[in-house]
């Protein structure tokens, strides 16, 4: 019983996936390269970043999956855990997964950043240590990753949110008023051709260079 108590308060990583499925990934990267190319540009990145980040002792790994009934897919990485996402806009559910883990701090990602490193989720889950909240901005006016310091202590971040825009970091920073925040180094998002061109490098790879980007 101790050391569940101590596991439920255990750092955890939670990277939110979809199943890689022609037309339902990637779609407006499927515009410019069409649906096949783009799903498997999904696949590299979904599979290298969990290769990167399941396997740190520093924290545990959840991959929150959708569809819900992909819980179980051959086509997802097993080097981690994996919950269910459900229903809703991505506001309701971030809410609903980070209340899923355990009373410990708790990370977010994407898989639309390839350059994510170890190292950055290490620097998230330190300024946890000492704030309540925080951030990875990326250029497009949106956010690669969310820290919560304790989930089921933490305010309606979500709510209200303009997603895919480029409202979408400064309204989650209007529901985090009031409480101490920490902004990340900006990283860059995979979602048209032109994106994928310039982050070809880094696509797929388990290992990356040291900030050479």
């Amino acid at each position: 019983m101790r050391q569940q108590n101590i596991r439920s308060f255990a750092p955890r990583l939670i990277i939110m996936v979809k199943e890689p499925i022609a037309g339902r990934v990637k779609t407006r990267l499927a515009k410019g390269i069409g649906s096949v190319s783009a799903t498997a540009a999904y696949r590299n990145m979904l599979t290298s970043l969990v290769a990167r980040l399941a396997n740190d002792p520093r924290w545990i790994t959840v991959l929150a999956v959708s569809p819900d009934m992909a819980t179980a897919s051959r086509m997802l990485p097993n080097k981690a855990a994996r919950i269910s996402q459900g229903g809703g806009d991505l506001g309701q559910r971030l809410q609903r997964v980070t209340h899923k883990c355990g009373r410990g701090p708790v990370v977010v990602i994407g898989t639309d950043s390839p350059s994510v490193m170890p190292s950055d989720i290490a620097s998230a889950f330190e300024a946890l240590g000492s704030h309540d909240a925080v951030l990875g901005p990326s250029r497009d006016g949106g956010y690669w990753l969310v820290g919560l310091k304790r989930c089921p202590r933490t305010p309606r971040v979500f709510d209200n949110v303009r997603w895919s825009t480029e409202h979408t970091l400064s309204d989650t920073r209007a529901n985090l008023a009031g409480h101490s925040l920490v902004l990340l180094g900006v990283h860059s998002d995979v979602d048209e051709q032109a994106d994928l061109q310039a982050m070809r490098h880094m696509i797929g790879r388990r290992i990356l260079p040291t900030r050479a980007f």
